[in-house]
């Protein structure tokens, strides 16, 4: 048999670029720290939201229960990480991510990663006592 016969061709078309910022900002770790790791389960739930990002980006009318086939042809290991299957992203695993996510709270977490992202790419800000806005000079567009 060559090895042409043997050879499985996988695609990562433009979710490397989504994945490597993704590991860029931390957010796999941040979610990890704010929820935990349970060791009895096979992924972390910081994986699983960065698959359902990933996902979101060509997969989104499609029930739960399919959520794993948008992986079949992609190169699930180099996106998510080597110890990561197909068959670990399962509507089961999902919704009890989306459990803690909620349990936490989504405007919390987000905030975080938000503020994680301005200190480590040093993004200078203002925030007024009045409010919320967020006003820099460091980026120009």
């Amino acid at each position: 048999m060559s090895p042409i016969e043997n050879a499985k061709i996988q695609n990562i078309d433009h979710l490397g670029i989504v994945a490597g910022l993704i590991d860029e900002i931390g957010i796999v770790e941040i979610i990890n720290s704010k929820l935990g790791i349970d060791t009895r389960e096979k992924i972390a739930a910081g994986i699983l939201v960065k698959a359902i990002l990933l996902n979101g980006l060509g997969f989104v009318s499609r029930p739960l229960y399919l959520f794993s086939q948008f992986f079949e042809d992609k190169a699930i290991q180099t996106l998510l990480g080597e110890d990561v299957e197909c068959d670990y992203l399962n509507d089961d695993k999902i919704g009890r991510v989306m459990d803690k996510l909620y349990k936490y709270g989504l405007n919390n977490l987000f905030i975080e990663i938000v503020l994680s992202v301005m200190k480590k790419f040093q993004y200078r800000y203002k925030i007024f006592t009045s409010g919320c806005n967020i006003i820099s000079s460091t980026w120009r567009i």
